[in-house]
Parts: structure tokens; C-alpha cells; sequence
């Protein structure tokens, strides 16, 4: 059940009520690939860094160690010991981007593992069952990612198949819900919007999805090679033919500039491994600009990486210190990192929420884009 408390302009602030707990949108979610976030960041650290949805990986999960293991074990909650939301992506993206390994044919996808070359189908009911053992909160339906600069021929002929799949998904997260021994019986699903970046393709597409009354709505295939402009015109173009009434989700996206022009432009659900990637490499997320603690100026640095920030980096540590974590390939660097640009994205998340309760968020955007742009 999704509810929208306000509004600003397209901006929504909203509340999604799922089996799992409730929702509070603009939401970004943590990227927990194969059920745990790159960098040894525990459950427990999640609940400490203001964590409301974990998104995992079917396609991975499947691999290793296996859906089937996973619902002997209880589903993905009980495995990793998380009680609230998580979303798992069906597998589509991890399909495109293997395109060396890959068949694509209308029953689904011939591929091989990236682990041990074993050859694998995936296909629209597969990715079901498979997220249905996983007893995700949330499942995406099963598409394919059309690369951002492909013919419009062959992306007009994809985005069709897209639609099938989608029907296909539909009917099969129906009667997996039924099921007797199914973990998760009140399981979302959600529907992909593509078209790469033809606009009236994605327009046709949406409206054809949206007829289909599912959970919530995706825009999936951005943030695959096309500008930040193109982006933003995809959403200008595509978003105000989805339901208003349902959460809509920008996958894959992005940086903290990319999520206010999205919020900007409708969008509620964010997913993004830049919090996580950069911060395992030491490039940290600060109100003032993005710093990279590998730099020699932050040796004798005794300051937290922000000041006034309550994560559980700032609170005890410097960036001198960190630095030397880093530099000496220690993991606690890493983890410090992570755990901070997790809770800095999650922090801002909460600020853009308190921004639209109180009808400032086109101020709250224009003062954290100039600051963002000044450094």
C-alpha cells in the first residue's frame, strides 16, 4: 500500500506499507549484491546507519550459494539476519552487461556463469521462482537492459519482448504467491520501463506497463553510457505516464546530484554501488564535495571525515587515520568509508524527506547543488 503524504511540484514524499515494514520515500537503498554490503559491513551496521531497504542480486544469489539453499534456510531475512524490506533485482542487468556470455531468445536467456561456466536459462517464470525461494519483500520483473546507444529497430524489438516477459512475470508471481510452501506469500512485484533513450518508446512502454496494475514501476536502462542530460530528459519525458499512486524507481542511479534531480522529477526508489565502490577505494561523501583520503594533505588531518557527522566513522576517527588504514591495506579503512558514504546517502535521504514535509525541497536542492558545484 503506497500513499503519498505530499507533494512539491513532481516531488512526491510517501509512505510504503509492505509485509516487511513500512517504507518512508525518497528512499535509497543499500546495494548488498550477494546479501551482504561490500566491505565488511554487518546487519547490524545497517540498522545503525538509518538502512530502510537492502537490495540483493538474483542472478548472484542464484549461482552462490544458491536459491534453494536460501529458502531451506528460511529466505533472504532469515539468512542474513535483516528483518525489514529488501528488494532483489531479477537478474536482468547482470544478463546485459555478460553480453559475451549470453543468448537471448523469446523463452529467455542462454548464458554461462561468470563462476564456474556452467551453462544457465533464465527466463521471465525462472527469475520469479527464484526470487520467490529468496522470499525477497520486493521482486523486479524479469527484462532485458537494452544497451543506452542501440538502433532504435532493435530497441523497439526488445522493449516488446520486455512487455511479454513482464506478462509472463506477472501470472507466475501470482501463482507463486498461492503456493502452499511459499515463505513470502504478500511478495511486490515490480514492472521495468525501457526504450533506451527514444523517448517515445519509453512513453508507448509506460503507458502499456502502467495498464497492468502492479506494485510499483521501474525505469531501468539509464546510467548505461548516455549523459546525465539524456538522463534527466528520459525522466522529464517518461515519468508522468506511471502512476502517480505507485512508487516509481530509478535504478541504478546514482550520485547525490543525479538522486535530487530525479526526486525533482518524481522519483522515490534509488539504488546505487557508488556509496559503496567509492568508499572502498577511500573517496568519501562530504556537504561540502567528495575528498579522496588517499591524498597526501590528509596525513596530518585530525578532523572526522565531516564534522557534525553522527556515522560511526566521524564519531571516533580521522581522516589521518583512515588514511593510514587505507594506505596500509588494512580493511577497517575500507569499512570506515563505506559505512560513512552509506550513511551520508542515508542521512541525505532524510534531509530531502524533512525538505518536502515542510515544502523546501526546490530550496533545499538549489543550496546542496551550488555548495556540491562550488568544490
Amino acid at each position: 500500500m503506497y500513499k503519498v503524504l505530499k507533494q512539491e511540484g513532481r516531488a512526491k514524499r510517501a509512505e510504503f506499507e509492505t509485509v516487511h515494514g513500512t517504507i518512508q520515500t525518497p528512499v535509497f537503498m543499500n546495494v548488498g549484491t550477494v546479501a551482504a554490503i561490500k566491505g565488511a559491513v554487518s546487519t547490524e551496521d545497517l540498522e545503525g546507519i538509518k538502512t530502510q531497504v537492502q537490495l540483493s542480486n538474483t542472478y548472484h544469489l542464484h549461482v552462490r550459494p544458491g536459491d534453494k539453499i536460501v529458502k531451506q534456510l528460511g529466505g533472504l531475512h532469515k539468512f542474513m539476519s535483516w528483518e525489514k524490506p529488501i528488494l532483489t533485482d531479477s537478474g536482468g542487468f547482470q544478463v546485459f552487461s555478460l553480453s559475451g556470455l549470453r543468448k537471448i531468445k523469446e523463452e529467455g536467456v542462454y548464458f554461462n556463469s561468470h563462476i564456474d561456466g556452467r551453462k544457465i536459462f533464465m527466463g521471465p517464470e525462472e527469475s520469479m521462482q527464484i526470487q520467490s525461494n529468496l522470499a525477497s519483500t520486493i521482486a523486479m520483473a524479469f527484462d532485458e537492459c537494452p544497451p543506452s546507444k542501440a538502433e532504435r529497430k532493435y530497441v523497439q524489438d526488445s522493449v516488446e519482448r520486455t512487455t511479454r516477459w513482464l506478462e509472463r512475470c506477472n501470472r507466475e508471481m501470482n501463482r507463486l504467491n498461492g503456493l502452499e510452501d511459499t515463505i513470502n506469500k504478500n511478495q511486490l512485484l515490480f514492472g521495468i520501463n525501457q526504450g533506451a533513450i527514444f523517448a517515445d518508446i519509453r512513453i508507448e512502454h509506460a503507458k502499456r506497463i502502467s495498464e497492468m496494475d502492479l506494485d510499483g514501476y521501474a525505469i531501468g536502462g539509464l546510467a548505461v553510457g548516455e549523459s546525465h542530460e539524456e538522463m534527466y530528459y528520459v525522466l522529464d519525458e517518461v515519468v508522468p505516464h506511471l502512476p502517480v499512486n505507485k512508487p516509481t524507481y530509478l535504478m541504478g542511479v546514482g550520485t547525490p546530484a543525479n538522486i535530487l534531480e530525479a526526486v525533482e522529477r518524481g522519483v522515490d526508489f534509488f539504488d546505487c554501488v557508488y556509496p559503496s565502490r567509492n568508499g572502498r577505494h577511500g573517496h568519501v561523501y562530504t556537504n561540502h564535495g567528495k575528498i579522496n583520503l588517499f591524498n597526501a594533505k590528509y596525513e596530518l588531518d585530525n578532523r572526522p571525515i565531516e564534522e557534525g557527522c553522527g556515522c560511526p566513522a566521524c564519531r571516533r576517527y580521522s581522516r589521518a587515520y583512515i588514511r593510514h588504514l587505507l594506505k596500509a591495506k588494512e580493511m577497517l579503512g575500507m569499512r570506515l568509508c563505506v559505512l560513512h558514504n552509506l550513511y551520508f546517502y542515508n542521512t541525505m535521504m532524510e534531509e530531502i524527506r524533512a525538505a518536502l514535509d515542510e515544502g523546501r525541497f526546490t530550496a533545499y536542492k538549489k543550496q546542496k547543488l551550488e555548495i556540491w558545484l562550488r568544490h
